[in-house]
Protein backbone atom coordinates (compact mmCIF):
# COMPACT_ATOMS: atom_id res chain seq x y z
CA UNK A 1 0.00 0.00 0.00
CA UNK A 2 1.54 3.28 -0.75
CA UNK A 3 1.03 7.04 1.11
CA UNK A 4 0.72 8.73 -1.98
CA UNK A 5 -2.82 8.26 -4.10
CA UNK A 6 -1.69 7.68 -6.54
CA UNK A 7 1.57 5.94 -6.06
CA UNK A 8 4.26 7.18 -8.30
CA UNK A 9 4.72 4.13 -10.35
CA UNK A 10 1.39 4.23 -11.90
CA UNK A 11 2.18 8.31 -12.32
CA UNK A 12 5.35 7.21 -14.04
CA UNK A 13 3.41 5.76 -16.89
CA UNK A 14 2.02 8.64 -17.74
CA UNK A 15 4.99 10.76 -18.78
CA UNK A 16 8.23 10.28 -20.80
CA UNK A 17 10.44 10.54 -17.38
CA UNK A 18 9.79 11.10 -14.16
CA UNK A 19 11.29 14.80 -14.61
CA UNK A 20 8.41 15.52 -16.94
CA UNK A 21 6.00 14.44 -14.57
CA UNK A 22 7.12 16.59 -11.78
CA UNK A 23 7.37 19.44 -14.23
CA UNK A 24 3.95 19.36 -15.57
CA UNK A 25 2.33 18.48 -11.94
CA UNK A 26 4.45 21.57 -10.30
CA UNK A 27 2.72 24.09 -13.51
CA UNK A 28 -0.26 22.99 -12.83
CA UNK A 29 -0.10 23.68 -9.30
CA UNK A 30 0.76 27.33 -10.33
CA UNK A 31 -2.17 27.33 -12.29
CA UNK A 32 -4.32 25.88 -9.44
CA UNK A 33 -2.91 28.41 -7.02
CA UNK A 34 -3.96 31.54 -9.81
CA UNK A 35 -7.22 30.30 -10.41
CA UNK A 36 -8.51 29.92 -6.51
CA UNK A 37 -6.18 32.87 -5.05
CA UNK A 38 -6.82 33.34 -1.04
CA UNK A 39 -8.89 29.76 -0.94
CA UNK A 40 -8.53 27.29 2.01
CA UNK A 41 -8.59 24.38 -0.97
CA UNK A 42 -9.50 20.66 -0.07
CA UNK A 43 -6.55 19.36 -0.57
CA UNK A 44 -2.88 20.40 -1.64
CA UNK A 45 -2.50 22.20 -5.28
CA UNK A 46 -0.53 19.51 -6.17
CA UNK A 47 -1.89 16.47 -5.07
CA UNK A 48 -4.87 18.07 -7.11
CA UNK A 49 -2.72 18.24 -10.06
CA UNK A 50 -1.28 14.69 -9.44
CA UNK A 51 -4.73 12.95 -9.95
CA UNK A 52 -5.75 14.93 -12.84
CA UNK A 53 -2.54 13.64 -14.90
CA UNK A 54 -3.63 10.24 -13.38
CA UNK A 55 -7.25 10.53 -14.72
CA UNK A 56 -5.81 11.74 -18.42
CA UNK A 57 -7.51 15.32 -17.38
CA UNK A 58 -3.86 16.72 -17.74
CA UNK A 59 -1.33 15.92 -20.76
CA UNK A 60 1.40 17.06 -22.43
CA UNK A 61 3.05 17.18 -25.61
CA UNK A 62 6.47 17.33 -26.05
CA UNK A 63 8.25 20.41 -27.95
CA UNK A 64 10.60 22.72 -26.94
CA UNK A 65 9.12 24.21 -24.26
CA UNK A 66 6.32 21.62 -22.20
CA UNK A 67 2.88 22.78 -22.44
CA UNK A 68 -0.12 21.70 -20.67
CA UNK A 69 -3.24 20.42 -22.88
CA UNK A 70 -6.48 19.79 -21.59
Amino acid sequence: MSMIDPSIDELAKKADSKYTLVILAAKRAREITKEHPNENLREREVSTSFKEIMEDLITYDRKKNLTIER
